[in-house]
């Protein structure tokens, strides 16, 4: 037997030893995008559905919080930049071949259009803002512009708004070097998952109970689609390469059995999915819990 004996001076930080460049900030900041684009969609939804005096929240002022949701979580993203003066350098080209670049110049183009669903329901659903922005010069007629246009924003709102929630999955699908991520599936499952977690924000917000209702069908719907992708992810690893099933391995009896199965898919899935359907309609504690654990179960997935 020959020994061997590999030595190296390789040494690039947070790479090696280990690799080990994201953060809790990035986590955080996929979470955030995934919900703002899912209240985005409730929002143009609940507009163009024409059911405002049904869906009170969703319709007048579900909006707003996109805006708020999303600048969080670009906070946080600003925060884990190592050179924060350079982030103008994302603008200065669009690469094609870049998941990264795509995000942000979709991020340039959903900015206008969130802030312009917001202010058209602005009036109606937050009276004292909207008379702040009329003592803006030219505020009003920037409001009176989007409320006559509330429709037509909604409808520019929606395909933006999927680019938004699958590009959190892109970002990560796109990294060869983590085969657990490296699927297709992860685009849709974190559209599937921010529109999870903006579903049960009415609920939690405290809107009336038709609206609690609806929001907590539809979340139901969601979670189970979630809980299919997770398995066509899954299945995706089993039948894939040597890479994929190891990477497997590491949910199915390896390190990350238990943060993966007990941390997220038990308390963040199925238990609010058993409460919703089950006695949320009886118990409105139960429901808030379950609206509680879901967006909890979204952070955890991501």
């Amino acid at each position: 037997m020959i020994e061997e004996v590999l030595a190296t001076a390789r040494y690039n930080p947070k790479i090696d030893p280990t690799l080990g460049i994201w953060t809790w900030e990035i986590s955080f900041y996929l979470f955030m995008g995934g919900m703002a684009a899912g209240i985005m969609l409730f929002a143009a939804w609940a507009v163009l559905s024409r059911k405002g005096d049904q869906l009170v929240f969703a319709h007048s002022r579900f909006a707003l919080w996109a805006p708020v949701v999303l600048s969080l979580g670009m906070t946080t993203l600003f925060l884990d930049l190592e050179y924060k003066l350079h982030v103008f350098r994302f603008y200065t080209s669009l690469q094609a071949t870049s998941p990264m670049s795509w995000g942000a110049w979709v991020l340039v183009l959903i900015y206008p259009l969130m802030i312009g669903q917001a202010l058209s329901t602005l009036r109606q659903g937050y009276p004292m803002l909207a008379g702040l922005v009329n003592r803006v010069p030219g505020g009003g007629r920037v409001m009176r512009a989007c409320e006559a246009q509330r429709r037509m924003i909604a409808w520019l709102v929606i395909p933006l708004a999927v680019c938004l929630g699958i590009y959190t999955g892109v970002l990560l699908s796109a990294f060869g070097a983590r085969p657990f991520w490296n699927s297709g599936v992860l685009g849709p499952l974190f559209l599937i998952s921010g529109m999870s977690t903006a579903a049960v924000l009415p609920i939690l917000a405290g809107a009336n109970p038709p609206e609690r209702h609806f929001f907590e069908v539809v979340d139901i719907g969601l979670i189970t689609a979630e809980l299919v992708l997770i398995a066509l992810l899954l299945i995706n690893l089993a039948t894939g390469g040597a890479q994929h099933i190891q990477a497997l391995a590491l949910v199915t009896g390896g390190q990350y059995t238990v943060p993966f199965w007990l941390w997220f898919v038990l308390p963040g899935l199925l238990v609010p999915v058993v409460f919703e359907l089950v006695a949320a309609r009886r118990y409105r504690w139960l429901g808030l819990t379950a609206a509680a654990l879901v967006v909890y179960g979204g952070f955890m997935l991501r």
